[in-house]
């Protein structure tokens, strides 16, 4: 029982880190552009330098 009242605030600590972590990155534009790596692969890639 004494295990419980350490692990719990332990979880609740990682879940709020996990959780401000998320919104960092959501508030730093991590997920404005979905679909730009995936349409990124379909261009053709002649305009190398030679």
């Amino acid at each position: 029982m004494t295990t419980l009242a350490y692990l719990i605030p332990v979880a609740l600590f990682l879940g709020a880190l996990g959780l401000s972590g998320f919104l960092w990155a959501l508030k730093g534009g991590q997920y404005e552009d979905l679909d730009g790596a995936a349409e990124r692969i379909l261009i053709d890639g002649d305009d190398r330098q030679k």
